[in-house]
């Protein structure tokens, strides 16, 4: 009985590990078509944009708990909000390597100046200064509301920066921005898609399983705060 229950609460998280060890070998050992330009390098769209995809969804949901604290103002809404940006920002890094990876085999450096590059560097920049807020303010209520309605801006800022700026540039050498082969422009193959879309729920599951990580573990941290603050708090009468 108690294995059955554990299965039915961890089949999700045992589902996104076997997701990450098909799209590994998926990745590197399955067909791929050789496409101008970026030719075996394609490979790479299972994790650069797997990892960008599993990042905004992680950066929606601590907009979602952000408003949840703005409307009912639970604490707890807040911290998830906080994990959420954490999480986002690991996944952000993550895509931001693999990016430049990518970049060296393909236009033979690890950076240009391109758009769509920029701007997704100033976006994660947006979401560092959304720590740096945190930190600045001692007043916790104060602290987080103003992170609250932060990060609701932020995540709207973040998508201009990364989706629609890019589109409005005049050129970029970014696949799937100004004619390049790639997901955007429809070239992605049928025997590509088999690896493609459980990338993205693999993706999913890893940000919001390491999501959940970040939050159960803030709570117990701030937990035992609070009892140290009680039990080193003098008491009169």
């Amino acid at each position: 009985m108690t294995d059955m229950g554990t299965w039915k609460a961890h089949w999700w998280k045992i589902l996104g590990v076997l997701l990450i060890v098909y799209i590994i070998v998926g990745g590197f050992l399955f067909e791929v078509p050789e496409l101008p330009v970026i030719r075996q390098s394609i490979r790479n769209i299972y994790f650069h944009v797997g990892m960008w995809f599993g990042m905004i969804f992680i950066l929606f949901v601590g907009v979602v708990y952000s408003l949840r604290f703005l409307l009912g103002g639970r604490t707890l809404d807040d911290t998830r909000a906080l994990s959420a940006v954490q999480t986002g920002l690991l996944f952000g890094v993550l895509g931001l390597l693999t990016g430049m990876l990518w970049a060296r085999f393909t236009w033979g450096a690890f950076w240009v100046n391109d758009p769509k590059l920029n701007g997704a560097v100033v976006g994660i920049i947006t979401y560092l200064a959304y720590i740096l807020l945190r930190a600045s303010v001692d007043d916790s209520h104060k602290r987080a509301r103003l992170a609250a309605v932060y990060n609701v801006f932020a995540f709207v800022l973040f998508f201009v920066f990364i989706m629609i700026l890019p589109r409005m540039a005049t050129s970029s050498i970014h696949p799937g921005v100004d004619g390049n082969p790639a997901l955007a422009t429809g070239d992605l193959a049928p025997q590509m898609r088999l690896v493609f879309y459980p990338a993205m729920a693999g993706w999913f599951i890893m940000a919001w399983w390491l999501f959940s990580l970040l939050f159960r573990t803030r709570k117990l941290r701030d937990g035992i705060s609070e009892y140290e603050e009680t039990i080193n708090t003098p008491t009169h009468g």
